[in-house]
């Protein structure tokens, strides 16, 4: 009925749920891995130890994720050059809005947050119209 990368999917995203609401029962803190990366990177962050055992547990999911399915794990067919700028673009999009996909998306959106919402559907309208013009232009395959 299901084929395995179904399977995968909804493990995954249970875990991403799971993680999120460890995160904010046990910490208070929103698990949006921008800012989880981002308490990281700043200088001086007290609660570094929980951020870091979050990335680690993250990479190690996709490591064991990788080892259940091996087609769970995939090379974009974009260029790298054009993977390098759009992961730019995400960054810049993120600090702009407050937080990433997940922190709107799964955080922001469970506790009925307005500017969530209002990200989300962002989000996703350009994310349609960003592979409807993909799509035109032919790809890149």
């Amino acid at each position: 009925m299901f084929s395995s990368s179904y399977l995968v999917a909804l493990g995954g995203g249970a875990l991403i749920g799971l993680a999120a609401t460890i995160v904010w029962l046990g910490l208070g803190r929103i698990a949006g891995i921008a800012g989880v990366w981002g308490g990281l990177l700043q200088a001086g962050t007290a609660d570094r130890a929980w951020r870091l055992a979050f990335v680690a547990g993250m990479l190690a999911a996709g490591v064991a994720a990788s080892m259940v399915e091996a087609t769970s794990i995939t090379r974009s067919p974009a260029p790298l050059a054009v993977v390098a700028i759009a992961g730019l673009l995400v960054g810049y999009g993120t600090r702009m809005g407050n937080g990433c996909t997940r922190g709107h998306g799964v955080c922001g959106l469970s506790r009925l947050s307005r500017r969530s919402l209002a990200a989300v559907m962002t989000f996703m309208i350009t994310g349609g119209i960003t592979v409807a013009i993909v799509r035109v232009a032919g790809g890149w395959s």
